[in-house]
């Protein structure tokens, strides 16, 4: 099923990137050259303490599982 809003983000989406000939270095600063330009204060968000307790035990958790497979 092809859904038309889809369709269309990609449409303009691929035409503001063949504006700077595929280069994501030249696409990137456009995005922040216009984010500078718009005037609208930008959200700047730490990170939270539970999501990075979350990762680490799961990084814990899979050491200890990799480990005792190789033995």
């Amino acid at each position: 099923m092809i859904d038309p809003i889809v369709e269309e983000v990609r449409r303009i989406r691929d035409a503001h990137a063949k504006r700077f000939n595929y280069d994501l270095d030249a696409i990137c600063e456009d995005f922040k050259s216009h984010q500078k330009k718009c005037g609208h204060p930008l959200a700047r968000f730490s990170p939270k303490k539970n999501a990075n307790k979350l990762i680490h035990t799961g990084r814990k958790k899979l050491r200890g599982n990799f480990s005792s497979r190789l033995s």
